[in-house]
């Protein structure tokens, strides 16, 4: 199949790619064919976000969005920041806030819902939106430059060979490609390492983030109410905080973000998640509550100075794919949406002058002059100073964010994957997390069922191992086997075999697609590659 324009990943920026497209194919009187794969059964089914949502993009794509039905429902009404120890929560007056954390005129969404209403808004401008189809493979031309993807082979069996559902993946061709596969794309993966596009940025940094969505009691509900904090469950040392945000129809969305530079191998992030709910100044909010559903899905966090080179030959990188998130904000929505809308233009321009399969240098010099780049230039900074300790980090982000309001002469800079800052169990105490309650608290398997993951059995492996034997030889004598526990759905265990030997089981039917295990795996040894088209979660209202 052929297209003017392939976009991979059917999120906030590849559909804001498509729609704009559109939108300026219409304006100009010309046809811009254009597709988008999306690998989750439906459009939204594996976007997971906070969120607080700032309507700035969406302004732009859509100046009527309220008219057309937009699910953005909710006007944040209240923000409070909280330091919590593990008996007390500190406020700290919204006067002594940096903006980051002001969120009037924003609104509290379901990114999922407004992901379903970005897709029902490019099909009706004519995009061909295919839900169910990932993409498996880079297509290359002779001179080496990206001309579209294909889909994986539909059927095949754990062991390789066809079965009897067998169909045969197809290749989708296409002037310009964009990638949108949100943070660490195992396609974009392989772009950033063959066109060198990190190259003299820094490390790229992640964080995890889980999510839950709760049912509480009315009268303990009030819709807009907009809550972080920082400190406890984690240790001072540990880059993380909580988020919990009032939506309507009495539902509350509570996550809690750990960055994954941590030190410490015995450190769950589910299990501090949590843990942190249980504090007296949370754990109210709960009390009659019913837990609706659960969701964990990794973020790009390194900012600016961690942007890879966006272009490359016959495409663009758009999104958190690339890492346009706003670490200080916790917002991606509106930088995805904008960056999507930027590459649409960039393409648009090179169609129009019967280019395809080059570099489309509009788009960065674009984004140089955008709002969006003023944006991060501005929270540059915030996650490199949080990196440092929470103490360290929260009075250095004080100073860098409300006395020079983002304008500091200097431009701190990552020096250290993820994976690298992993430390010898030997250098840690374990820690002991408490039991789940089953009411407030709960366990990974009873967590999963919630987030509606399912994939076909009979498959071939989507969690690959460069080497078999390392995680026993090496991460679990070395660093007590860290992957039993960054994992935040139970994917892997360390188990006895019939001789007494311990052996890596990978349960990748409970995989919510969140990448940790692509990112934190000390020796880089697991790779994540799309499985079977459907699979993963079927995320509701997240």
């Amino acid at each position: 199949m052929e297209y003017d324009v392939v976009i991979v990943g059917g999120g906030p920026a590849g559909l804001a790619a498509a729609i704009r497209l559109k939108q300026l194919a219409i304006a100009q009187q010309r046809d811009i064919t254009v597709c988008v794969l999306e690998k989750a059964s439906e459009p939204g089914a594996h976007t997971l976000s906070g969120a607080v949502m700032d309507p700035r993009a969406l302004n732009e794509l859509f100046p009527d969005w309220q008219q057309r039905g937009a699910p953005l429902h909710t006007p944040v009404s209240e923000d409070r920041f909280l330091f919590l120890t593990q008996t007390s929560a500190l406020r700290t007056p919204n006067f002594l806030l940096p903006a980051c954390f002001i969120n009037h005129g924003n609104y509290v969404i379901s990114l999922a819902n407004v992901v379903r209403w970005l897709a029902q808004q490019a099909e009706e401008l004519g995009v061909d939106v295919f839900p169910g189809f990932p993409a498996s493979e880079i297509l290359y031309d002779d001179q080496g430059a990206v001309r579209g993807v294909a889909t994986a082979d539909m059927g095949v069996g754990r062991d390789g060979q066809p079965t009897a559902a067998f169909q045969p993946g197809m290749e989708l061709l296409a002037k310009y490609t964009l990638f949108a596969e949100g943070a660490r794309g195992h396609l974009g993966r392989q772009l950033i390492a063959r066109f060198h596009l990190d190259a003299g940025r820094a490390p790229q940094t992640y964080a995890l983030g889980i999510k839950e969505l709760w049912e509480i009691d009315p009268a303990k509900h009030q819709p807009g109410l907009v809550i972080h904090t920082a400190g406890w469950p984690l240790q001072r040392d540990t880059y993380g905080g909580s988020f919990l945000y009032h939506l309507e129809n009495n539902q509350v969305a509570v996550g809690y973000v750990v960055g994954l530079g941590y030190a410490n191998p015995y450190l769950s992030p589910f299990e501090e998640f949590q843990r942190y709910k249980t504090h007296p100044a949370i754990s109210g909010f709960f009390e009659g509550g019913k837990r609706i559903a659960y969701g964990a899905r990794a973020i790009t966090a390194g900012g600016l100075q961690s942007l890879p080179e966006l272009i490359f030959a016959g495409g663009a990188l758009i999104g958190c794919e690339a890492g346009f998130l706003n670490a200080s904000r916790i917002k991606g929505s509106h930088t995805a949406i904008k960056s999507g809308m930027l590459a649409a233009e960039a393409v648009c321009s090179a169609l129009a002058q019967g280019r395809q399969h080059d570099v489309l240098t509009d788009y960065p010099t674009a984004f140089e002059q955008s709002w969006l780049h003023e944006e991060l230039h501005v929270a540059r900074n915030f996650k490199p100073w949080m990196s440092k300790g929470l103490l360290i980090g929260a009075l250095m982000v004080g100073i860098d964010q409300l006395l020079l309001r983002g304008k500091a002469p200097w431009t701190l800079r990552h020096t250290h994957t993820d994976h690298s800052r992993l430390q010898p169990a030997a250098r840690h105490q374990p820690i002991a997390y408490p039991k789940p309650d089953n009411t407030l608290t709960f366990d990974h398997l009873s967590s999963v069922f919630l987030s509606g993951t399912n994939h076909a059995e009979d498959q071939p492996a989507h969690l690959r191992l460069k080497d078999a034997t390392v995680p026993v030889a090496v991460n679990l004598k070395t660093y007590a086997g860290p992957e039993a526990r960054y994992c935040p759905a139970a994917v892997y265990e360390f188990i006895k075999n019939d001789a007494g030997e311990d052996r890596l089981q990978i349960n990748a039917q409970n995989c919510v697609h969140c990448k940790t295990c692509d990112i934190k795996d000390p020796t880089q040894n697991i790779v994540w590659v799309a499985p079977e088209g459907g699979g993963g979660p079927t995320y509701p209202n997240m």
